[in-house]
């Protein structure tokens, strides 16, 4: 590339593939010659510290390697391990020159733009992230595993003739379990009608008419198997639930912070927290942070027109829970809520949705920079404390005898 200066003397591409790597380093020397030195290494852990070993042998300053699927995650642990700078970057952004594509100039073409600095890595979080990122993920597919069994359990009584979640407002809620449990082991109705509680007792004649059905051998087989998964999936998330909120302890602070925003609770915090991490420098700003979150609208114009503004790809994963937030957050009295309000006037609930998600991503970027809390313009906080605490402090005042007659005999 001629006009350009080098910016890394020893530098590495490595392209990457499941039981293939292909490496090429360019080593400039002293006098200003590119020696380019070519291997290729397996897959198993041996060919990654062989492979780890060689680099840094060489003197390698930095590696570029291709996002590809998962196959990157071990070079690039191994390599990290040994102290070099990895850099994992989009094959979109460094697609190789048509014809002539082979492996090893797929390796070499990283390494050019490595040399000339013309490369940005992805965001790579710390090992303990990548880790903890299995977990969450985890928990993610299997909150999805327990929501569609309900919906199937939902369907199973739905055609026995049970009409049950039409009645309780949750099926899996502990008074509609045990009737389900009593529906399975063939319970008289009267004992199930006795497992009601709190505002369901009122609903006596409403919950016989519902558990009335035609229940077939069948039915009940398949309800057996799915009451008993529901079952074990709930035990299985609550689990997963306490490894994580243990795991939260070296970043408790932030975990703290994000809870004050509205909508997010601590399940919510400690997946997003996972996802981005504590350290906001990583991004630069917060429109960056959008950016890589896709929450922000796309830019596509071309010949002074403004084309479409559909968000792009991202991570996925921050994208799916802030919008969950989002929409926990347009139902409580916060100034999140207004915005959403005043939006729907003119959009559609997914844009609407998805612009506060927009705010909250932001929010977050500003308190973990700044390690402040969420204080809400419309809320008076001095207020809220002196109602949920004045019967404490009364009492207190009562007890040392400090509080005057006349507010004593008001109070």
């Amino acid at each position: 590339m001629e006009g350009l200066s080098p910016l890394h003397r020893r530098v590495a591409g490595i392209d990457v593939h499941r039981m293939r790597h292909v490496v090429t380093v360019l080593i400039e020397g002293d006098d200003g010659t590119l020696s380019k030195h070519q291997r290729e290494f397996g897959g198993f852990k041996r060919d990654m510290k062989a492979m780890a070993a060689w680099l840094q042998e060489l003197g390698v300053e930095l590696v570029v390697m291709e996002s590809t699927g998962i196959y990157w995650k071990s070079a690039h642990a191994h390599i990290e391990r040994v102290g070099i700078p990895a850099l994992v970057v989009n094959a979109h952004f460094i697609k190789y020159v048509l014809g002539r594509k082979t492996d090893m100039g797929d390796s070499e073409w990283l390494a050019v733009l490595a040399r000339f600095g013309l490369v940005r890595g992805s965001f790579i979080p710390p090992k303990d992230l990548r880790e903890l990122r299995l977990l969450s993920r985890y928990r993610r597919k299997v909150s999805q595993m327990l929501a569609s069994e309900t919906n199937r359990m939902h369907k199973v009584l739905e055609d026995g003739g049970i009409k049950l979640g039409a009645v309780v407002s949750d099926i899996r809620g502990v008074s509609a379990r045990e009737m389900v449990a009593g529906l399975i082991e063939g319970k008289p109705l009267g004992e199930m009608l006795a497992m009601a509680r709190g505002s369901l007792k009122n609903k006596r004649d409403d919950l016989a008419a519902s558990l009335d059905g035609d229940l077939s051998p069948r039915h009940l087989f398949v309800l057996c198997q799915l009451h008993e998964h529901v079952t074990a999936l709930e035990r299985q998330l609550a689990q997963i639930d306490a490894e994580l909120f243990q795991a939260m302890t070296p970043y408790h602070w932030a975990w703290v912070l994000l809870q004050t925003i509205p909508g997010m609770d601590a399940i919510a915090s400690a997946m997003i927290l996972i996802e981005i991490g504590d350290d906001m420098s990583r991004f630069g700003d917060a429109d960056r942070l959008a950016s890589w979150a896709a929450l922000c609208p796309g830019n596509h114009e071309s010949a002074g027109k403004r084309k479409s503004g559909k968000t792009r790809k991202g991570n996925a994963i921050v994208r799916y829970l802030l919008c969950e937030c989002a929409n926990a957050a347009r139902m409580t009295k916060s100034s999140l809520a207004s915005k959403y309000r005043n939006l729907k006037v003119r959009k559609s609930y997914n844009k609407c949705i998805v612009a506060i998600a927009h705010k909250m991503i932001r929010l977050i970027y500003f308190m973990l920079s700044r390690r402040e809390p969420y204080r809400d313009p419309g809320v008076n906080y001095e207020a809220m404390s002196a109602r949920k605490n004045a019967p404490r402090w009364i009492k207190a005042l009562k007890n040392i005898g400090k509080l005057p007659e006349a507010t004593a005999a008001s109070a």
